[in-house]
């Protein structure tokens, strides 16, 4: 009995460990990082590259991207200049995520200053 019991679990807990995630993450958490460890590492014309082709692969995967994706990549193009952009990208934000309003008007209000 105590083996069937044991044998129960350790199947429970490897499905549960197995279970699908709800985000498309894709290079975005190693791309975030490599930008602050080692600024200069990752150009924005690279990550902004990466990211989109994360995207593509998101969609085609019907998964979404995670909270803050749309906002970075919003914040790598301003980084190159493509403000236009930057503001699609943010807008995205705050569609996808209401909570990130507040935070995302203002992104939104700084870039009418540029």
């Amino acid at each position: 009995m105590s083996r069937v019991l044991w044998l129960a679990s350790l199947v429970a807990l490897l499905t549960g460990c197995a279970a699908p995630t709800l985000y498309s993450w894709g290079q975005y958490e190693d791309l975030v990082y490599v930008t602050y460890a080692a600024p200069g590492k990752a150009p924005a014309e690279m990550q902004i590259e990466k990211l989109e082709q994360d995207y593509q692969q998101a969609r085609a995967a019907n998964k979404r991207v995670p909270p803050g994706w749309h906002a970075y990549l919003g914040y790598l193009y301003v980084q190159v200049g493509k403000v236009d952009e930057a503001r699609r990208e943010l807008e995205t934000e705050k569609a996808e995520f209401p909570e990130s309003s507040v935070f995302v008007d203002r992104l939104l209000a700084n870039l009418k200053k540029l």
